[in-house]
């Protein structure tokens, strides 16, 4: 079987299992839609989900260009700057110590109700896998290699560019996959907790005015908006790895 088809059968799949739950125990509408029902209100609400989506997408994808960006220079700053590790790993702990849930009353009061918010709530998740994943990838290269790189007169800058990055790859791949998985999780809060667009402030209004099957059909498109961006990144992280297929899988 193609594994092109895999997703596409898991999906009907699922489509299935939701529409036998709701006959097989009568569930009323405005607990749980069918999906006839959602597919309908797709359709029927397209341009209104299309103007909220774009606005969560934005805030994904600059919250994970930034969370990238930082979380890859914290590991590098972790290699080579043996005196400030001690200081910078709590730091970096201490991202994730505490629930984003609980700081984004704190992050709207800062950064106020705009797409600033969400971006930085999403940043903050995804920097902590990006940066763990690539510091272990980077103090994980082949001790022999870099033995040999020095032996030939490499300085650090060749090195990194030539021995520890393509090495570091694989494992920066996976922080990145993870980083995808739970980048609607940052912008999604956000705008639950305060916002005036976005699937999330779409939702909550929709709960608002018991409109299920909208909010459900907000909630699907925002879940087919990030696994599309999980598969295209999967695709595009095994085209730029080659020479690690089988880690990359």
């Amino acid at each position: 079987m193609k594994d092109s088809l895999k997703p596409l059968i898991v999906l009907i799949g699922l489509l299935l299992l939701w529409q036998g739950i709701i006959t097989l125990f009568d569930v009323p509408p405005y607990i749980v839609p069918e999906p006839g029902a959602v597919f309908d209100r797709m359709i029927d609400d397209a341009g209104l989900l299309l103007e909220h989506t774009l606005v969560t997408f934005s805030e994904m994808l600059l919250g994970l260009f930034l969370g990238v960006l930082f979380g890859i220079l914290m590991a590098l700053v972790l290699v080579y700057f043996a005196r400030v590790r001690p200081w910078l790993l709590p730091l970096l702990l201490i991202t994730q110590a505490i629930p984003v849930f609980a700081l984004a009353p704190v992050l709207m009061l800062w950064f106020g109700y705009g797409m600033a918010s969400k971006v930085v709530m999403t940043v903050l998740i995804i920097f902590f896998p990006v940066a763990t994943c690539c510091y272990d990838g980077l103090r994980h290269t082949h001790q022999g290699w870099l033995d040999l790189a020095h032996t030939m007169g490499g300085n650090s800058w060749s090195m990194l560019r030539i021995i520890r990055w393509p090495a570091a790859l694989p494992a920066l791949a996976s922080g990145l996959r993870v980083a995808v998985v739970v980048a609607p999780i940052g912008a999604v809060v956000g705008e639950w907790v305060g916002s005036s667009a976005g699937l999330g402030y779409l939702m909550l209004q929709a709960n608002a005015r018991l409109w299920v099957d909208l909010m459900f059909a907000a909630l699907t498109v925002l879940a087919v908006c990030s696994v599309s961006l999980y598969y295209l990144t999967d695709s595009l992280l095994r085209w730029l790895i080659p020479w690690q297929e089988n880690t990359v899988h």
